[in-house]
């Protein structure tokens, strides 16, 4: 590829890769570390990440989630404004929205997260948001291929 995807990470992403490191998600963040894949995310998903993190597991798992964001060359895009919030608004659930309108104010050309009921929806997909949102494992399959 001539130029790296822009790839807004939802928290979800975060999790998964910092609980697994062999699963998916990690292996997205491989990609990214290696500088093939541009990472984007906000400050409040970053903070969600991090909460869920501690309260659901051990402290070696959120340390990896510190390793993880220190390596992946991350983009922390500005919070959604209210051009965003207003037109995520009523097509996903209202606690999705800040990552919907951040990951399309943030000019990604990818969504990746494993959201699959909010985000995996009819209403998205009819949308025409100009942002493809997918499940790490789509991305790398897309990869492979």
């Amino acid at each position: 590829m001539s130029h790296s995807p822009q790839v807004f990470l939802d928290a979800c992403v975060f999790i998964a890769a910092a609980a697994s490191p062999q699963g998916g998600s990690a292996l997205v963040l491989e990609l990214c570390k290696r500088r093939r894949v541009q990472p984007i995310t906000t400050q409040s998903i970053l903070q969600e990440a991090e909460r869920n993190i501690s309260l659901k597991f051990d402290r070696q798992v959120l340390l990896r989630f510190y390793q993880d964001i220190a390596n992946t060359n991350l983009r922390v895009a500005k919070p959604a404004g209210a051009k965003e919030i207003a037109l995520c608004s009523g097509i996903i659930d209202p606690k999705d929205v800040h990552v919907l309108a951040a990951a399309i104010g943030s000019r990604a050309t990818i969504l990746l997260t494993l959201d699959r009921n909010h985000f995996m929806t009819p209403s998205l997909r009819q949308a025409n948001l100009g942002l493809l949102i997918q499940t790490p494992g789509a991305l790398l399959r897309q990869w492979v291929d």
